[in-house]
C-alpha cells in the first residue's frame, strides 16, 4: 500500500511541491518500501530515531550499491559504471529539537523545518560556526489555536529577520507551521492564508534572503488545503503510511 499512497500523492502535487514522508514510529522497512517507491525526502521528528534511521537508511543503501551489477560503459573501453544510479535520501528534521542533540541532527538533515525558539536558532548558529557548515533552516511561526504548540509570533520573526546577517552560518529558507487540530475547514484556511500571507510579506521586506521561499504546510489531513495556499513542501505520513506504529 505504500507504494500506492505514494503514487496516488504524487499525482496530485503541482510541479514544484516537495513530498516528505514522514516516517516517525514506522520502522526501516517502511522507508525502504517508500524508497523502493520513487520518494527521497523523509522527515522525522525525534533525533535519536532521526539518527539512527539515518545510518540504517545509508547501511542499506550501501549495501543495495556492492551489489548492484557493474556494466560497461558505452563507447569507452575498461570502464564501468553501476547499472542503476542511486539517489540520496534527503533528510528533513521536523520535531521540537533540544540544544543538546544537535550532533544527532545537524550533521545530517537537508533542512531543520521546526526552528521555534531564538534559543535553538543561536545554538545552531554556533554549532554550524563550530563545525564550518551552513544549516538551512525554517522558522516556524505559532499559527494553530492550541497553546501547546511551539514556534515563533510574527514579531519575533521579524526581529529575527532583521539581524539575519548575524546568522552566518545559518540559511533562512522559509517558514513551516501547522493549523490548528480541527475538523472546520474554515479555522485550517484561515490558519493557512496567515502563514502564507506572513511569507508574502517577509519575502517583499527582505528581498536579499533570496532562499526564503519554502513554505511547509499540510499533513495527512489537510494537505490538499495547504496546496491551495502556496505549500512549497507537504509533510505527510499516516496517509503513506497508516497509523503509526509505537
Amino acid at each position: 500500500m505504500i507504494k500506492e499512497n505514494i503514487t496516488a500523492i504524487h499525482g496530485e502535487l503541482p510541479p514544484g511541491v516537495k513530498l516528505v514522508a514522514v516516517s516517525k514510529f514506522h520502522p526501516v522497512e517502511a522507508i525502504r518500501e517508500a524508497y523502493d517507491a520513487g520518494q527521497r525526502a523523509f522527515g522525522e521528528n525525534r533525533p535519536q530515531e532521526f539518527c539512527r534511521k539515518v545510518a540504517e537508511v545509508a547501511a542499506w543503501l550501501r549495501g543495495r550499491d556492492s551489489d548492484t551489477r557493474a556494466i560497461p560503459l558505452e563507447g569507452v573501453q575498461g570502464v564501468t559504471v553501476h547499472e542503476v544510479p542511486r539517489n540520496e535520501v534527503e533528510w528533513h528534521f521536523l520535531g521540537h529539537l533540544q540544544t543538546n542533540k544537535l550532533k544527532l541532527v545537524l550533521p545530517h538533515a537537508a533542512l531543520v523545518e521546526s526552528v521555534d525558539s531564538q534559543h535553538l536558532l543561536d545554538a545552531i548558529q554556533d554549532w554550524g560556526k563550530a563545525n564550518g557548515k551552513v544549516i538551512r533552516v525554517l522558522l516556524e511561526l505559532h499559527i494553530g489555536a492550541e497553546q501547546t504548540k511551539q514556534g515563533f509570533h510574527e514579531e519575533e520573526i521579524l526581529d529575527i529577520l532583521f539581524r539575519a546577517e548575524k546568522y552566518t552560518h545559518v540559511r533562512f529558507c522559509g517558514l513551516m507551521g501547522m493549523a490548528t487540530h480541527t475538523d472546520c475547514e474554515d479555522d485550517i484556511r484561515a490558519d493557512f492564508a496567515r502563514i502564507a500571507d506572513f511569507r508574502a510579506y517577509l519575502q517583499d521586506l527582505f528581498p536579499e534572503l533570496q532562499d526564503f521561499t519554502e513554505l511547509s504546510i499540510g499533513m495527512s489531513s489537510d494537505w490538499r488545503i495547504a496546496l491551495d495556499y502556496g505549500a512549497t513542501i507537504v509533510r505527510i505520513g499516516t496517509a503513506i503510511f497508516g497509523e503509526r506504529q509505537y
